[in-house]
Order: structure tokens, then C-alpha cells, then sequence
């Protein structure tokens, strides 16, 4: 893999990563751009503990521009983008209107193709392992950065996610602090050890090894299941065999295997519900904090979608937005065997 860093207009950083060594993408940034000015500011909920952040710059970012001026794609003759390289294969930069900012973290884009038409799911395997070459790089880089406490690598994908940009892209995030669900999932797998003295992340993928009711997919290093309490109609977990706190942390076995399957399993997510387009999903990389709870945390991933049936979306309703009590209309069981079924060939 080489990885190219240059910098755009206003100086945020901007990074390439291609399979060879022969591209040549530090390419000037022409563009007349003034320096990001931010407010990101983290407070605390004083009833509940959780950080909020408040980051009013963020009103008047790009939303769902045409194709024709998409800021994802490379730049063109006469139209010029946030990437100034006429052609890239995975590229990343920072976010021009992020969340999170200077003392308050950072927030990074990542583009998979330059493809606009496509998805990750149409990825072929090399592209996808550089994807994750790039998710390691980045989070190996940014962990190491002083105040960074998590680093968080996600994907959102269409507009009833609330998609603000259709090209193939997700997002990396550099949080100040260990994020509220973090938080929660580190004070029960604590209880547990010192209740048990066991590992509860180890426990959970060996009790769904050994069910397998809820497992949709199995390789030699990772497997796939359906939570035991899903609280999305359709939702998935992917945990290595082998439980490591991070991406860098993954053996080159993993390593190798994860594309092949990640694939699979967005590519089942689009054959659920037999309708033209693809899925709205939200795909998320929970790793460990930098500080504390990596010798128990499990590096894994949760992909879900907020569409219940082919015309019906799942909406954060009242109990769920209002009481965090989850009300899920498709048995977890009844979940992982429809994904079993769409099963590529």
C-alpha cells in the first residue's frame, strides 16, 4: 500500500491510499478557500454523564447536492472538488464541517471509489481490503494523537439514514472521549469479569458459535450472528475468533479473511427485500477506548438498517428516542434465517 499526504486549500489534510506505487496524487488544491472556522465544544449531561457535542458551524454544510458538483468525486476540467486528484482508489481528508475539531477531536471522510454510481457492496475484494488497510492506518495514526480517547470508523449509507452525500463514503471520527455506548459496554464486561473472572464478549460469540440459531455467516477467523436481543429488525454483529481491541491489533489471517465476508454481508443486506436500490444501512467499527478497558474490549463490527419490511422504515419512535427501551418487530431468529437465505451464490 502507498499512502500519499498533501494538504487542500484551507490546509486540512489530505490523504491517498492506492494498492501500487505509481500513482501520483499530490495534486495542488486551486480552489479559493478561506480557513475552516469551527465551535465544536463537548459537555457533559450532568444526569446522565454522557458528552454532548455542540457544533453549530455544522448548519450549513452540503446537502445532497447533484452529481454533477458531488465533492466526493475526483476533480474535473472546470469543476473542482474537495479532491483535487483526477482519479483516486481511497482517499481521505478532513471534514470540512466536523463535529468534532482542533481540541475537540477530529472527524475525517473516507471515500472508497471515485465511482459515484457505486456502493461498497460493488467493491471487488483488493478494493475492500484497501478500505481497511486505510480504516487501520488511519486509527493506528489517530489513537496515537494526544487527547484522542476513541477512534470510531462508520459508514452511512442513503437518505433515510440521513446521507447527506450519495458518493460511496463513510466517516472517521476521533473522539475526546470514550463514547456513551462504549462506556456502558465496558462497565458490564467489567461486572462480568469480576463476577465470573470470564471475558462476557468471548462468552456471547461462543454461545452464538454454539447456537447457531442467529448465525448468518461463518469463515475461519470471523463469524456473523443476529443479537440474541437485536434491537433493529435486521441487524448483524462480526467478531474475529481471535478477540483484539482494534483494527492494527487484527493477525494477517483476519486480516485477509474480513473483506471476502464483509462483502457477503453487505451484499445479503441489498437482497433483503427484493426491491431495486440499495439498502439504507449504518455499519460501525466499535474499538477499543486508547486508555482503559483495551485488555477486555472486542474489536467488532455491527451493521444494521432502519428498514423493516420493503416499504416500511423502522422509526426511533417514542419508547426507543424517548426511554432507550427498544421495541424490535422481527424475531432475531426469523432475522438471521432471511439473511441465511439470501446467501450469494
Amino acid at each position: 500500500m502507498k499512502r500519499t499526504s498533501t494538504r487542500l486549500a484551507d490546509g486540512r489534510e489530505i490523504l491517498y491510499y492506492d494498492t501500487g506505487d505509481g500513482a501520483a496524487r499530490a495534486v495542488p488544491d486551486t480552489r479559493p478557500l478561506e480557513v475552516a472556522r469551527t465551535s465544536s465544544e463537548v459537555r457533559r449531561d450532568p444526569l446522565l454523564g454522557d458528552a454532548v457535542v455542540i457544533a453549530s458551524h455544522r448548519q450549513g454544510r452540503t446537502h445532497l447536492p447533484p452529481a454533477t458538483d458531488c465533492p466526493l468525486c475526483p476533480s474535473a476540467p472546470g469543476r473542482a472538488s474537495e479532491i483535487p486528484a483526477p482519479d483516486y482508489e481511497v482517499a481521505v481528508f478532513e471534514n470540512r464541517f466536523p463535529s468534532l475539531a482542533g481540541d475537540t477531536g477530529r472527524c475525517e471522510v473516507i471515500c472508497f471509489t471515485p465511482d459515484h454510481r457505486t456502493s461498497f457492496a460493488e467493491l471487488d475484494e483488493e478494493r475492500a481490503a484497501l478500505v481497511l488497510a486505510a480504516w487501520t492506518d488511519r486509527t493506528a495514526e489517530l489513537s496515537a494523537r494526544d487527547g484522542v480517547r476513541q477512534v470510531y470508523c462508520f459508514e452511512n449509507r442513503g437518505t433515510e439514514i440521513g446521507v447527506t452525500l450519495a458518493h460511496p463514503h463513510g466517516q472517521i471520527y476521533a473522539f475526546p472521549f470514550v463514547t456513551p455506548r462504549t462506556t456502558r459496554m465496558l462497565a458490564t464486561v467489567a461486572a462480568h469479569r469480576d463476577r465470573t473472572g470470564g471475558n462476557l464478549f468471548e462468552e456471547v460469540l461462543a454461545a452464538e458459535r454454539a447456537d447457531g440459531s442467529r448465525l448468518v455467516l461463518a469463515g475461519e477467523h470471523w463469524s456473523a450472528f443476529v443479537p440474541y436481543a437485536a434491537r433493529w429488525p435486521y441487524e448483524v454483529h462480526l467478531y474475529p475468533h481471535h478477540r483484539v481491541p482494534d483494527l492494527p491489533a487484527l493477525g494477517d489471517a483476519a486480516r485477509a479473511e474480513l473483506p471476502g465476508l464483509y462483502l457477503e454481508l453487505l451484499r445479503r443486506f441489498d437482497r433483503l427485500f427484493g426491491t431495486p436500490g440499495p439498502t439504507p444501512y449504518i455499519s460501525a467499527w466499535h474499538q477499543a477506548p486508547t486508555g482503559e478497558g483495551r485488555e477486555d474490549f472486542a474489536l467488532h463490527l455491527e451493521l444494521f438498517t432502519v428498514r423493516r419490511t420493503a416499504d416500511k422504515l423502522k422509526y426511533l419512535a417514542g419508547t426507543e428516542s424517548g426511554m432507550e427501551a427498544y421495541m424490535n418487530d422481527v424475531r432475531p431468529e426469523d432475522a438471521a434465517a432471511r439473511l441465511r437465505e439470501v446467501a450469494g451464490p
